[in-house]
């Protein structure tokens, strides 16, 4: 089977404190961190035996805070990107970890989904490391979220990254009409792609590759089809890839982010990003 995986593990915690974000500046356990590890650690090690299944994975780590600045992590990353029939990795975070660590990976393998977060961090700390990414020729594309605060931010973090690298924008959604249409030319202008994240999709009864050859595992193991989706459709390590897999018409009313959305056959996503659909690297 050739499958997606995300995976989010026990972290709650960040080292950023964004105002729209719940889990800013939080810090989690020892106990929840070494809980966090055991459960990674778990997941890698069942990759690794997925060879002999002959399965094809790609994996897309999309933890509550940031992971990169626990070595668990990063180590994951290297050991996976070693492994032959993971054909993909991806990572959100946002880049305030050292980044050294790279060098150990397989480029063409590991892709980050970068979060640039204006008044977090100095913007010239954040291009240093998306041109430390650059330098080695790891990929990567880079987003913000499209409050009005940022619009300045997110200009002058376009104008000086190199031009190849891909800047999208999330549409902020917490307010009805935030944008005039001024805004949303101005936010195309950054993201030619502004406007598929800025509408809500109709999905509810509609066939979605969520929880036939896409799957949400869970630190424990536990599998939903959908992020958003609380139903438990079964275990990773019980059940595998095999029997979890059934059609399943989704269940939410609509379908309102990127890493949900583009699972959605009807969309026909993929003849725009091509081999970049996971990470959101489009090909323009």
């Amino acid at each position: 089977m050739k499958a997606v995986i995300y995976y989010r593990g026990s972290l709650t915690s960040c080292n950023y404190d964004c105002p729209y974000c719940p889990f800013g500046k939080r810090r989690d356990s020892t106990a929840t961190l070494a809980q966090d590890q055991k459960h990674l650690e778990r997941f890698v090690e069942w990759v690794r035996e997925q060879a002999a299944e002959k399965h094809q994975l790609s994996i897309f780590f999309n933890p509550y805070g940031e992971a990169l600045i626990h070595r668990w992590y990063r180590h994951a990353l290297a050991e996976l990107s070693s492994m032959d029939h993971v054909e993909k990795i991806a990572i959100q975070t946002n880049l305030s970890a050292r980044l050294d660590f790279v060098d150990q990976l397989k480029n063409h393998k590991v892709t980050f989904w970068a979060s640039y977060h204006p008044g977090q961090v100095q913007p010239t700390s954040f291009l240093q490391q998306c041109q430390f990414l650059y330098e080695r020729g790891v990929s990567f594309t880079v987003g913000s979220v499209g409050v009005h605060s940022a619009f300045a931010a997110i200009t002058e973090l376009r104008a000086n990254l190199p031009k190849d690298v891909y800047v999208w924008v999330n549409a902020y959604k917490d307010k009805p009409d935030y944008y005039s249409d001024k805004d949303i030319e101005f936010l195309k202008s950054i993201d030619p792609l502004f406007g598929l994240n800025l509408m809500d999709y109709d999905s509810q009864g509609k066939s979605c590759m969520a929880g036939v050859n896409v799957f949400y595992v869970q630190a424990s193991g536990r599998v939903k089809r959908c992020y958003k989706d609380r139903a438990v459709i079964g275990d990773l390590y019980r059940d595998g890839l095999v029997k979890l897999s059934q059609k399943r018409s989704c269940r939410m009313n609509t379908c309102d982010c990127y890493i949900g959305y583009i699972h959605l056959p009807e969309l026909e996503l993929e003849n725009v990003y091509g081999s970049g659909l996971l990470e959101r690297n489009p090909r323009l």
